[in-house]
């Protein structure tokens, strides 16, 4: 998967009742088709008793007609075969989800009806088994070889870590709800005490181009950790875009918010002085309750951006996000896109992401390997990097796939503003200081 894919996210449903009825009807149109061919031979043979009658016009329709019902009834088999397989599989997802939610009734009956369903076919049994297999070795061929290869690059104790590590990693994820934000789930315990600090300042700004002009203004080198853009709109309203930095410190509960502490506060579903810090930062740049906001960000400026959408008192009409390790439900509203790396360890934290798509039309997931190659370089998480995500950002740029119509219709928007005013903000936990040097993001 190093070519980029598309799609709308949520898992690939099958309505299996419909390909059922797609093969009845296939086998309809072969049963007509029969006729027809039926009708032709009869034709060709009263041709051929005639003088000078030539019936092999007749005879090669009758050839065609009876290669059309024979393709009809292949295609009503294929049909009939992947329904079994679909349903097969559905099956077993739903078996793993009672097991998971330890519903004893629905787990005897997901049993009882998959025990009838391989009993029944058992060629569409073996073959959902081979599907599975293949899509779990596929899912996880780009990240797993990555972390097997730079395993024994490290050694066996490396090896013996990843053996240990990967397993705890999963089980982390599940406790914690998958890596996902459902549909109305909103953040635990009250905002804590943080101060958004000016930096910079400066107008006669423009709105970024491309989605990758957007990845570039990323802050987090220096001291900046958010960037907001006033849009004064020509009509006289106003939009705002917020650009949210990814974790900054691998401490917990220094004076950086965007530190390991906030990681940990938001992916397990509490409000963190990051997301407080970001909130601050938008309402000190002018963004008031119902403003038009369009976020940003990269990694926990990911989750934060999200948060911002189901509970940070704006409109938050887009959210972009760039290795992300929650997939949020950011409400029918507001554009959705999620750009992720297939090969990034945080993206692996999503545990599958949501179970449908979500979002305002025109929302999509974006995915490719952005490191193929497997070395020790891999320890500095190089597909994490926003250097990465905002190649990927101008994959999308290139690409002519409609769902993208979306995302430059926002820039559109954002261009024919009379006026751009910008502000780069640092942030501290209350009574911590941030000095007011020049930020790293332009």
């Amino acid at each position: 998967m190093s070519d980029l894919e598309i799609r709308s996210g949520g898992p690939v449903t099958v309505d299996t009742a419909s390909l059922d009825a797609a093969a009845a009807g296939f086998t309809l149109v072969a049963a007509e088709l029969d006729d027809a061919a039926a009708v032709f031979s009869g034709v060709a043979a009263e041709l051929a008793g005639v003088m000078f009658a030539d019936d092999d016009v007749a005879r090669a329709i009758e050839a065609d007609v009876a290669g059309f019902a024979q393709r009809a009834r292949e295609l009503a088999g294929r049909l009939r075969e992947a329904s079994a397989v679909y349903e097969i599989v559905e099956l077993r997802a739903q078996l793993a989800a009672a097991e998971a939610g330890g519903d004893s009734t629905e787990i005897m009956r997901a049993r009882v009806a998959l025990l009838l369903a391989r009993t029944a076919d058992p060629d569409a049994a073996r073959a959902a088994e081979v599907t599975l297999t293949q899509w779990r070795a596929d899912a996880g061929a780009a990240f797993g070889g990555q972390v097997l290869a730079l395993g024994m690059q490290a050694g066996p104790l490396a090896l013996g870590a990843l053996a240990v590590g990967l397993p705890v990693l999963g089980q982390a994820v599940a406790a914690h709800g998958g890596g996902t934000n459902d549909a109305g789930e909103r953040l635990r315990g009250s905002s804590p005490p943080v101060t958004a600090v000016p930096l910079r300042q400066y107008g006669r700004g423009t709105a970024p181009a491309s989605l990758a002009e957007a990845a570039a203004r990323m802050p987090g080198a220096g001291e900046a950790r958010v960037r907001v853009e006033k849009y004064t709109m020509p009509d006289g309203t106003r939009q705002f875009a917020v650009y949210i930095a990814g974790t900054q410190s691998a401490t917990a509960g220094g004076e950086d918010p965007f530190d390991m502490r906030s990681n940990l506060e938001l992916y397990g579903g509490e409000t963190s002085a990051s997301f407080a810090s970001v909130v601050e930062a938008l309402r000190a740049a002018g963004a008031g309750e119902g403003d038009a906001v369009h976020a940003f960000g990269h990694s926990q400026g990911g989750m934060i951006a999200s948060r911002l959408a189901t509970e940070g008192g704006f409109d938050t009409r887009t959210v972009v996000t760039f290795g992300s390790p929650v997939a949020a439900d950011v409400g029918a509203g507001t554009l959705s896109v999620a750009v992720r790396h297939a090969d990034d360890p945080v993206v692996a934290l999503t545990g599958g992401g949501l179970a449908a798509p979500t979002g305002a039309a025109g929302s999509f997931v974006a995915e490719r390997v952005a490191d193929p190659r497997a070395d020790l370089g891999d320890l500095l998480a190089p597909s994490h990097q926003m250097t990465a995500y905002t190649q990927t950002a101008g994959m999308l740029d290139r690409t002519t796939d409609p769902r993208m119509d979306a995302v430059r219709d926002v820039f559109a928007d954002l261009s024919t503003a009379a006026s751009v005013d910008t502000t780069l903000w640092g942030a501290a936990r209350r009574d911590e200081r941030v000095s007011r040097g020049a930020a790293g993001a332009g």
